[in-house]
């Protein structure tokens, strides 16, 4: 699979959604133009899904959708969710990124 969640990554993004007003949307990740490395992830919820140009992936029952361009650069991705004690939030790792800036909110290939 191209992409891949972690179950931590997974139970709270379930959590979130749960209190969302469209507890059955998905979730949609992207990767767009931005950021100080060229590239950022963007994730949000969604109940839109185009078969031409979408991939669609299920993490036990939790739907995810990737445009396909978006997808060329999450092979091999892995969304965790970390908690810290100065923060906490989605990690992606990429093993294609070839560098990040020094927040770590953007990459390139």
């Amino acid at each position: 699979m191209p992409l891949v969640l972690t179950k931590k990554a997974e139970l709270k993004v379930k959590e979130v959604l749960s209190g969302e007003p469209e507890p059955d949307a998905a979730l949609r990740i992207q990767v767009v133009a931005g950021g100080c490395s060229g590239f950022q992830y963007r994730m949000r919820f969604d109940k839109t899904f185009n078969d031409q140009s979408d991939a669609v992936f299920e993490f036990d029952g939790l739907k995810v959708f990737v445009d396909r361009s978006s997808l060329l650069y999450l092979e091999g991705v892995e969304v965790d969710y970390v908690e810290g004690l100065h923060d906490s939030g989605f990690k992606f790792s990429n093993p294609n990124s070839t560098g990040s800036c020094g927040c770590g909110s953007s990459f390139s290939v």
